[in-house]
């Protein structure tokens, strides 16, 4: 049956375009993980949505396991892969299809890195306001397919809120499409939202039409440091009301990862002195960059009048702007340091964010003799990050860490994935933050799509 898979396969994409055998050793499932040779049976391309369609049934029709592969830079093992799975790879969808400047619309392939989305926008005079640090790797198929958050969550929401039509690829091969340019369309069921956000577990998104907004003409940004947590809340409801809606950006960042982040071997320095619990880094987008930063500067000294804030920087050019944004971004300076580091991204009502935060540090040392964890994070949108830093990959100590942190998200009615998706790593957590029911609801909904059960296996559900 095997044989007669990939001769099918062969006739459909021509063998230039089937990957086997030693062809697999230049593959791999991470950008993390580029070492180490892909497993799988075979790499097929694709070029265009009918031979997404043959190609999945013939997989469907003799029950073979399919991985899809965008830019490969999820954090659950969504793209993890064995020597049984056939892995689709989505790197000739690579196409911009068009811009359509009156309707605010962009129809892309799947395959189109978002930092090329950004720029063609932007020479357009619009803006896609979807960002985040793999913005140079990431595919927006896969941002579509993990309902990928970012850095303007608070303003703009998350890739949902940006994606108008699709096109899906269903597991028996059938062929969904909507390609609208609609912002409302209240008839009947809005399928495209069922595949956004579920991880390639219900079809394969090979078009999308993204929503535009007009490009801003101002760009402005401030670190504010803090010692006490609750004024922190205080501040985002002044700074919120005093830009009338401009507010893009609140970025909070803890101070010991603040130190790590701006100490060598990173490239980057202190914009503030080191002495303080807490740093704010905010942004704000609007229409008149000299008017605006005034605005915002006056916020600034306001806050400092009525103590909401300690201290405070404006960024007083573009040079200020990438250097600022630059140390949010580049926390690959700590995961660096650490062979072993463990990555997180949980949610939880914006009030427990501080406590939460400092009983999961303490917790960590205390219980597990683990003295570097470094948390930051979209605290505007109730989205925290953990990097916790070791040397040991040894699975008690992984799990020990993972009850630290994810057991008090049901209590606070949090979750365990803000933006980073299940995958195959989390989805033993997935009833921490989920009924009995609503898992059941997901697994019926998974059966129905993909009764065979040969999209992205294991990953998500245990089904």
């Amino acid at each position: 049956m095997v044989d007669t898979l990939l001769s099918s396969l062969t006739k459909i994409l021509g063998p230039e375009n089937v990957i086997l055998g030693d062809g697999l050793n230049d593959r791999y499932d991470h950008v993390w993980n580029m070492e180490a040779p892909l497993k799988a049976k075979a790499v097929v391309i694709p070029f265009h949505a009918e031979q997404i369609s043959e190609i999945m049934a013939s997989c469907n029709a003799c029950k073979q396991p399919v991985i899809v592969h965008g830019g490969l830079t999820n954090l659950v093992g969504s793209t993890e892969s064995t020597i049984d799975d056939l892995v689709i790879s989505m790197e000739m969808f690579n196409s911009i299809l068009e811009v359509d400047k009156s309707s605010r619309t962009m129809t892309v392939q799947s395959g189109v890195i978002l930092q090329n989305i950004q720029e063609a926008a932007q020479s357009n005079d619009l803006f896609f306001p979807l960002n985040f640090g793999a913005k140079g790797s990431a595919q927006i198929g896969g941002c579509i397919s993990t309902n990928a958050g970012g850095l303007r969550v608070l303003r703009y929401g998350m890739t949902r809120n940006l994606v108008l039509g699709l096109e899906v690829v269903l597991p028996d091969g059938t062929i969904l499409s909507s390609i609208k340019k609609i912002l409302k369309d209240n008839s009947a069921y809005d399928l495209k939202q069922l595949f956004i956000g579920s991880e390639g577990t219900l079809g394969i998104v090979t078009k999308a039409v993204l929503r535009l907004q007009e490009l801003p003409k101002s760009r402005n940004s401030a670190f504010v440091a803090f010692n006490d947590f609750e004024k922190i809340i205080n501040f985002l409801k002044f700074i919120d009301k005093g830009l009338s809606g401009a507010l893009s950006g609140f970025e909070l960042i803890w101070k010991s990862t603040f130190q790590k982040l701006t100490t060598p071997p990173s490239l980057l320095k202190a914009p503030m002195p080191y002495d303080y619990n807490f740093y704010v880094l905010i942004e704000s987008l609007g229409a008149d960059q000299m008017k605006d930063k005034s605005i915002m500067q006056n916020l600034m000294e306001q806050a400092l009048e009525n103590e909401l804030i300690e201290d405070g920087i404006l960024a007083d050019s573009e040079a200020d702007l990438n250097w600022f944004w630059n140390i949010r971004e580049d926390v690959g300076v700590i995961d660096n340091a650490y062979p072993a580091s463990q990555h997180f991204d949980v949610s939880l009502p914006i009030p427990e964010i501080g406590d939460y935060v400092d009983k999961v540090i303490l917790n960590l040392k205390t219980d597990l003799n683990i003295t570097d964890a470094f948390a930051f994070g979209h605290m505007a949108d109730g989205n925290i990050h953990f990097i916790v830093g070791k040397d040991s990959d040894d699975k008690k100590l992984r799990e020990a860490i993972n009850d630290i942190i994810y057991s008090p998200l049901t209590a606070l009615k949090g979750s365990v994935s803000a933006e980073h998706g299940i995958g195959l790593h989390k989805k033993h957590k997935l009833p921490i933050c989920r009924t009995a029911e609503e898992i059941q609801t997901m697994k019926l909904i998974k059966r129905t799509l993909d009764p065979n059960n040969i999209l992205n296996r294991g990953k998500v559900l245990d089904i």
